[in-house]
């Protein structure tokens, strides 16, 4: 089991959590400075973070997946468990250098609900994507 650190905000507080991401079971357990621990699971890492930023939306997570445009791709889901995904640009091609980390920090354009990330993936998809 990998342990990843991360920043969140709490109560407008910064704070470190961290995130213990079982690849056997395909989960993440997120744990708190307070204690507070709880279990979370997906078909990849990138759906477990989901859930967990889904379930505490009083929390902001600061990492990239969280970000709006951050959004894996079926290959890069699988040959990696969903922890690189493309941080993607609407009108422009993803290349391997806009594949980041879900974990990496990252603190603008963050949400806590997956449904917004799945809504700028399509219109990224329906976007007239040029070979810049």
């Amino acid at each position: 089991m990998d342990s990843v650190k991360i920043l969140i905000i709490k109560n407008g507080k910064r704070q470190s959590a961290e995130l213990l991401c079982d690849s056997e079971n395909l989960s993440i357990t997120f744990v708190m400075e307070d204690g507070y621990r709880n279990s979370y699971f997906g078909d990849d890492f990138y759906k477990c973070l989901g859930h967990v930023r889904e379930d505490h939306r009083d929390v902001t997570f600061l990492c990239k997946g969280a970000k709006i445009n951050v959004h894996p791709s079926t290959m890069s889901s699988q040959m990696s468990l969903g922890v690189k995904a493309y941080e993607l640009t609407l009108g422009k091609q993803a290349f391997r250098s806009d594949l980041v980390s879900i974990f990496d920090y990252e603190e603008n354009n963050l949400t806590n609900e997956p449904e917004v990330q799945e809504e700028f993936f399509m219109r990224w998809v329906e976007s007239d994507i040029s070979d810049e």
